[in-house]
């Protein structure tokens, strides 16, 4: 339809908010594990198990594919470049539903950026260029549909 307006970040649904504030858009992301690791424990005398006991947890990298966002991600990357003084940051990641409401949300401590990587430039291709940051973290909640 001519005249028709296009949300340019409809098909944008995972938010980054620093401190409150939404520091980029994205489409997707990846990463958002926790596993608890195990330690086999055999015990003498007993032969048809190995106990599994409980160890340590770990999260694994978050790696967002950026659609649109300011400056605010790429200064905090670069932060620390040359003095090591890295920034850690409490991070949430936000899904929202179509109408823009949040459906879920990942709170992320001490998080700090780790890789950032630019898109693919190709003079003959049409595609959108994407960008993608990956990020670390000491721990991660979750809240639920209703209190996102």
């Amino acid at each position: 339809m001519p005249g028709k307006r296009v949300d340019p970040i409809a098909g944008l649904r995972f938010g980054v908010e620093i401190e409150g504030i939404i520091k980029g858009w994205f489409t997707a992301c990846g990463g958002l594990t926790v596993e608890r690791k195990t330690e086999p424990h055999k015990e003498g005398g007993v032969n048809d198990y190995v106990h599994q006991l409980p160890g340590r947890i770990e999260y694994t990298h978050i790696t967002l594919k950026r659609g649109v966002a300011d400056d605010a991600l790429w200064d905090w990357f670069q932060k620390g470049l040359y003095d090591g003084k890295v920034e850690r940051r409490n991070v949430s990641i936000i899904l929202y539903n179509g109408d823009r409401t949040k459906a879920k949300r990942w709170n992320l401590r001490k998080a700090y950026p780790v890789k950032w990587t630019g898109p693919d430039l190709k003079a003959d291709s049409n595609q959108v260029a994407i960008e993608t940051l990956e990020i670390v973290h000491h721990g991660m909640e979750m809240t639920g549909w209703t209190d996102a």
